[in-house]
């Protein structure tokens, strides 16, 4: 069917997107679509046989006994149609992979990789194998490519082609062909698309006995995350701002850079020109530094994860320290915007034991009304590449139409 440019097609396209995100909420027949969305039976019939057609749906059969009513066919979105290709530049390391339209990893690729410093024309072109790889095992496994999304750790350019500024990667104005996005941006919207969007069980506020929030208007478990902070690092820390569900990019699309925030306005210098940043105390490589790591150290956070689980000395007292400094920081964002969570990820959320403790102290004592509630992502360091790749998925989500008129 042709897509068209009216008023029916656009109200078609809608119609489209509305019922496909109904399915992919959760198996259910034509019937449950038809309630949840608010459209006939007929016209959700009709949808439905074309996001068959366009392989964007699949039915699974009856329904599970205890369904009320004549059971109908479950619908299912398909796991052989559209994929999404994400890709990840890191300081040390290159990856991509796969994920089909139920968010599922079909393929994936990382390899070691000292990119700082190097050209990004070289890194790229590493990096484009890698992403050529992947593709052709999922088209193998009888998938269609839908988009490629880069994350990179930097500041990225409205047009979405352009690294604008990458300072641990050396990189400046650097135009390339590929869609990219910031990587902690990304990995604020797979927290808010793949973790279920809600607080996960047991996570504790500050002050509080865990499980058992006591920040006034702080969220208990369970509670849909639309408003909150998502901070990860790597060799810089960067965060990404989700406000009522949807990502806040700023007017210039910067921000969400707390790595480069001052914490000690006398400290030393960044590699920003500012000094005191929060990148000089709670960054990895400060972090290892402070811990008596070799930055250059091959496994060099698990090293540091197996020091503090063996109570070194060192090792406890950086990650303290670095936990406060991160608290330091977030406390103005907290204070200024008043999220229903703050979420750790990336490497990050591995190191969240020790970095806690010192984060919720600094909150507590800083936030009006005594804190806020911190929790590690569920999706850890994987969470940057999942949402370059989802990001296709999500496209194909909120707009259907391209691929039914096939």
């Amino acid at each position: 069917m042709a897509n068209g440019t009216g008023p029916q097609a656009a109200l078609r396209r809608r119609n489209l997107s509305r019922v496909l995100h109904a399915v992919a909420t959760g198996d259910k027949s034509r019937a449950a679509v038809a309630a949840e969305v608010g459209l006939t039976r007929a016209t959700v019939s009709t949808l439905v046989d074309d996001l068959i057609a366009a392989g964007l749906v699949s039915e699974l059969g009856a329904q599970r006994p205890g369904t009320v009513g004549r059971p109908g066919t479950a619908l299912a979105l398909s796991a052989r149609g559209p994929a999404g290709i994400g890709a990840e530049v890191g300081v040390d390391h290159l990856a991509a992979c796969v994920v089909d339209l139920r968010g599922t990893v079909r393929a994936r690729a990382t390899v070691e990789s000292r990119n700082r410093g190097r050209a990004a024309a070289q890194t790229l072109g590493e990096l484009e194998g890698l992403v050529r790889q992947v593709t052709e095992e999922a088209v193998g496994l009888g998938l269609r490519p839908a988009g490629l999304t880069v994350a990179v750790p930097g500041l990225v350019g409205r047009d979405h082609h352009t690294v604008l500024r990458a300072p641990n990667l050396g990189w400046k104005d650097e135009r390339t062909t590929l869609t990219v996005e910031n990587e902690a941006n990304l990995g604020a919207l797979a927290e808010l698309w793949l973790s279920g969007g809600e607080t996960p069980p047991g996570a504790s506020g500050t002050p509080g006995t865990p499980g058992t929030p006591e920040t006034p208007g702080a969220p208990t478990a369970r509670t849909p995350l639309t408003d909150f902070i998502h901070v990860s690092a790597e060799i810089g820390i960067g965060a990404a701002l989700v406000i009522n569900g949807g990502l806040f990019r700023g007017a210039r699309g910067f921000a969400g850079e707390l790595g480069h925030v001052p914490v000690y306005p006398d400290g030393p210098r960044c590699s920003c020109g500012a000094r005191g940043c929060l990148e000089q105390y709670a960054g990895e490589e400060a972090v290892l530094r402070a811990a008596g790591i070799a930055p250059e150290l091959p496994g060099r956070l698990k090293a540091l994860r197996t020091a503090a689980a063996d109570d070194d000395a060192p090792a406890l007292a950086a990650l303290e320290a670095a936990g406060r400094a991160l608290g330091i920081a977030l406390s103005g964002a907290v204070n200024l915007l008043d999220p229903q969570a703050v979420v750790l990820g990336g490497p990050l959320s591995e190191l969240a034991p020790w970095l806690l403790p010192g984060v919720r102290r600094e909150l507590g004592e800083r936030v009006t009304g005594g804190g806020a509630l911190v929790v590690e992502s569920r999706l850890g360091r994987d969470g940057v590449l999942l949402g370059a790749a989802y990001s296709a998925i999500r496209a194909v989500l909120d707009d259907p139409s391209e691929w039914t008129a096939r």
